[in-house]
This record gives structure tokens, sequence and C-alpha cells, in this order.
């Protein structure tokens, strides 16, 4: 059964969700005062595919914001991006590749808030209920506007379509 999921999982979700996600939990677990690694196969993958979720969100809702705040990256017109893409499909498998770039600084970013909170956590002794309680409210955040954004964007593809009719 892991197989066939495994197989159903397209490539951008296999590099932009599942193996950031695992690599995340598998650093955290040896770097950190937390265990996140699963015995159960069949649960660790959804782990480590909504890991990578989380970090591939953070990373679209404010990796990407701060570099392009400081002038880092600098990213076309996405009203420039759809007829762009309709005429060259190579930008459509680049713009995936660079998604999982920032995933990755994404990734590695959390992995070091981790690891500082792990510190900060254990001189003050915070107990772990506060910190799933803080987590959770972070998640709920980060999916808020996630969700948000994703609505902006279906929106505007649909507004394309139907100035084009």
């Amino acid at each position: 059964m892991t197989k066939e999921i495994i197989e159903k999982i397209s490539s951008y979700n296999l590099f932009n969700n599942l193996f950031p996600g695992v690599l995340f939990v598998y650093a955290i677990s040896n770097i950190t005062n937390f265990n996140l690694l699963i015995d159960n196969v069949f649960i660790a993958i959804f782990l480590y595919y909504f890991a990578g979720m989380v970090i591939s969100r953070f990373g679209s809702l404010v990796i990407q914001p701060l570099l392009e705040t400081v002038k880092f990256v600098r990213f076309a017109d996405y009203k420039d991006f759809l007829p762009a893409s309709e005429k060259d499909s190579k930008i459509e498998i680049l713009s995936e590749v660079n998604n999982m770039f920032r995933t990755f600084i994404s990734a590695f970013v959390l992995i070091l808030l981790t690891i500082i909170y792990d510190k900060i956590a254990a001189c003050f002794c915070i107990p772990l209920k506060n910190t799933n309680i803080a987590l959770i409210i972070a998640l709920l955040i980060l999916f808020l506007f996630s969700y948000r954004k994703q609505t902006t964007f279906i929106k505007k593809r649909i507004e394309r379509l139907s100035n084009k009719q």
C-alpha cells in the first residue's frame, strides 16, 4: 500500500512536500530534543508530507516576500507569467524547480529556528504543552494565509480567462 501511495505522488509533490518533510523531520529528530520519527511507515509518509507542506507554505508566505523585500530576487508580474508559460512550456518546469529551491531554503530556516527554539525552551523549561498550543496557532495562521493566497491566484486566473472571452 505504501508503494502505491508513493507512485501516485507527482514529482512536484515529491520534491516540494515529501522530500523536504523527510529532511526536516530527520534533521530535527537528530539535532534537537524533538523526536518526530515514526516507526509506522504509512503514518510517517503522511507526517513527512504534511511537514513538507508546512515548509512549502512558509517559503511561499514568509521566505519569498522577505527575499523580494530585500531585493534578493525579483519576479515578473503574474499577469505576464500565464501568457509566457503558454508560449514556453519550460517556464512552468523552471517555476517548479524555483519553488523547490525556495522550499529547501524554507526547510533550512525552519530547522535553524527549531534549533533556536529548542535551546530557549530548554533554558526556560517551557512545557511541551505550551509548545503544542503555539504550534497549532502558528499552523492555523499559516494555512489561513495560504488559503487566501491560493484563492487570489484562482481568482486572477478566472478573471484572465473571463477577460479573454
